[in-house]
């Protein structure tokens, strides 16, 4: 039994997605992720063909069931940018009843960029804030670390309490120091990939992996 929505829409399309998870399973051996964890990171693997993400990809705790429990409720996804927002797949997120949000280009998130001589992805995540979006949001990161560590100081300072972050900023500057912030954080679940590797193409294949293993959840499908 396979899941409908957060699948393949046509037979041949299932069928290649499922002999590319078994080559990915193979070729990639021992690990000590969790079977549910290991959706993520051979999902990660297969939108990437890169089989670092084996080991570079970490987890807080609780972050499976955090985004579980997110997605159960429909929660928003906060994006840094609009490339994550438009590479999700529109039914699998309808099905939850999951909007997603990205400010980058809005002009008013442009303007403080310029007038306080910061980033458009901090303001980006200031005007998230403002809207409620972060409290109980999927805060999903894959391309500016200034719009990661921006999320930790409204932690830090303001108590804001996302749900689940998911933070792969891909980069040089700063990109594997705010992941590495982020894995300090004990009272928030994340999902991160250590160091500078990253990108909008990691953070959506994890959230259609915790797609997958909702609507598994719902039909009490053990995944493989």
């Amino acid at each position: 039994m396979h899941n409908i929505v957060t699948e393949q829409l046509t037979h041949a399309g299932q069928q290649i997605e499922h002999d590319s998870f078994a080559i990915v399973d193979a070729e990639a051996g021992a690990h000590g992720y969790s079977p549910d964890q290991w959706q993520v990171v051979r999902r990660i693997i297969h939108a990437t063909a890169d089989f670092e993400f084996n080991g570079l990809t970490c987890f807080h705790p609780r972050a499976i069931e955090a985004g579980l429990q997110a997605v159960a409720r429909g929660a928003p996804i906060v994006a840094d940018v609009e490339m994550i927002c438009v590479g999700l797949s529109k039914p699998r997120l309808a099905h939850f009843g999951i909007g997603t949000h990205q400010f980058i280009s809005d002009e008013d998130v442009i303007a403080h960029a310029k007038a306080e001589n910061s980033t458009r992805a901090v303001q980006a995540m200031r005007k998230a804030n403002t809207h409620g979006l972060l409290n109980g949001g999927i805060v999903a990161i894959g391309n500016a670390p200034t719009a990661l560590l921006e999320v930790l100081r409204l932690i830090r300072e303001q108590q804001v309490r996302p749900t689940l972050i998911i933070g792969m900023p891909v980069g040089f500057v700063s990109a594997a120091e705010s992941k590495a912030l982020l894995s300090e954080l004990a009272d928030i679940p994340w999902i991160i990939v250590s160091g500078r590797k990253g990108g909008s193409t990691l953070v959506v294949a994890t959230i259609h992996a915790i797609l997958a293993l909702a609507e598994a959840k719902q039909k009490g499908v053990v995944q493989p």
